[in-house]
């Protein structure tokens, strides 16, 4: 890359591999990039929120320092339980009578009863004997995944499964088999190649796969486990409190809820605070809070996150409205967007992909992304290297709380860029 670096021509792997005798040139080359991004108007991440993720927010723009005030659909906060009273209020109970961290790992003095009491709640919301909390859903993945399995033992994971499951694998030295996404076909032909005499098998997949908001076949998944005497982990992030009748998530809704071996999830998406869990058996949670290095060597979650979750949870059961309305809102949306001749995925969630694929170059993509900004609109773009060139999309993180103007406004304006960028064509107006 001799000379000035024009951003339209790369993406980011590209400088993670740039060859070099210093480490640092491959970071003075990334800044040159980088700074063309910016005079470009290509670089909206780390948008600075003022005040609460809600459905609106005030967001500092990056280039005229100016406030303005957008619809947001950039968030996973998808009941908007950050800034629900009762969820700040059982935050603020915490922190008064536990102060404001935990004070050590877990393992020494760093757990509190109220730990204890929202591992037991969670663990029952989520159809498990056990639970344990992790400071962050990624490093629930890293930790738990790599104490279960080791270099003898075999993995089986959904190709879009989340990038710290993968981690997770990588780390513990087991041998990895991705099956094509959602296809029990292909993950039984795997089982069956295993043979009898296999080693551990750990099949692995999100409940609410995060680019897609597409839901795991788990009533075909779970029988297919025990058939082959296989363990079954499911990521729950995105379905915790959003997916089934009571918000219990992919397994209430598949129908196997308490038959999943291992539920892993997170805090941090609806939810509202941050933090992850596995939830097992009694077994199996003792083996990982002994083992998972991401557990026994971080300071465990501050109480004020204990005492929302636990208010969150309670949110989620006493008040199904919320969920009820995030759901008519998906579902307006979706058939809005579909109308127009978008491209939307089939979620069931409170993700929507707008797919774009090739139809769109890379250059054009971060065009149309700042396109969005001008116009209020907060949202996403998965582009190379996130997901594969062909699987390029905007990513909708739909909110309990957007009004019906909220979600005119948001078609309105993604059909006028759509247009503009040879999405769509035909008019704009809803019906």
């Amino acid at each position: 890359m001799p000379g000035k670096v024009n951003s339209e021509e790369y993406d980011f792997t590209e400088f993670a591999e740039f060859p070099h005798s210093d480490i640092f040139e491959k970071t003075e080359r990334f800044w040159e990039f980088y700074e063309d991004a910016r005079s470009k108007k290509h670089v909206y991440y780390r948008r600075q929120v003022v005040g609460p993720c809600g459905a609106h927010a005030r967001v500092i723009d990056p280039y005229d320092g100016k406030i303005r005030e957008m619809v947001m659909l950039g968030s996973n906060n998808y009941l908007g339980l950050t800034y629900h009273p009762k969820v700040i209020e059982a935050a603020v109970a915490a922190t008064r009578k536990y102060g404001a961290g935990s004070g050590s790992v877990p393992h020494f003095a760093g757990t509190t009863d109220l730990h204890v009491e929202m591992e037991r709640v969670l663990a029952e919301f989520v159809g498990c004997e056990a639970c344990i909390s992790f400071a962050s859903g990624y490093s629930n993945m890293l930790g738990s995944v790599s104490s279960l399995v080791g270099k003898n033992d075999t993995i089986l994971s959904d190709m879009f499964s989340h990038a710290s499951l993968i981690d997770g694998c990588k780390l513990g030295g087991a041998t990895i088999k991705y099956y094509p996404h959602r296809d029990v076909r292909y993950l039984e032909h795997l089982l069956k190649k295993l043979g009898d005499d296999r080693p551990g098998t750990l099949i692995i997949t999100d409940g609410v796969f995060s680019m897609d908001g597409d839901l795991a076949p788990l009533d075909q998944i779970v029988p297919l486990a025990r058939k082959y005497g296989a363990r079954l982990m499911v990521d729950e992030a995105h379905a915790t409190g959003v997916v089934g009748a009571n918000g219990r998530g992919t397994p209430e809704h598949c129908g196997v809820l308490g038959e999943v071996d291992i539920v892993n999830g997170t805090f941090s998406k609806a939810l509202g605070t941050v933090g992850g869990f596995i939830a097992s058996s009694k077994e199996v949670v003792e083996f990982v809070l002994n083992f998972a290095r991401s557990y026994m060597f971080a300071t465990s979650l501050p109480p004020a996150v204990c005492g929302a979750v636990i208010e969150s949870i309670n949110v989620v059961r006493t008040e199904p409205e919320i969920r009820e309305n995030l759901h008519r809102n998906v579902r307006r949306i979706v058939a809005e967007l579909s109308r127009l001749g978008f491209e939307v995925g089939e979620t069931e969630s409170g993700i929507v992909p707008i797919l774009i694929g090739t139809k769109v170059d890379t250059g054009d993509l971060r065009e149309l992304g700042w396109r969005l900004h001008e116009r209020g609109i907060f949202t996403n773009l998965a582009i190379y290297p996130a997901v594969p060139p062909s699987l390029s999309r905007i990513r909708l993180g739909v909110m309990a709380d957007h009004s019906d103007e909220d979600i005119e406004k948001t078609v309105e304006v993604l059909a006028d860029v759509g247009r503009e960028f040879g999405l769509i064509s035909g008019s704009t107006a809803l019906e």
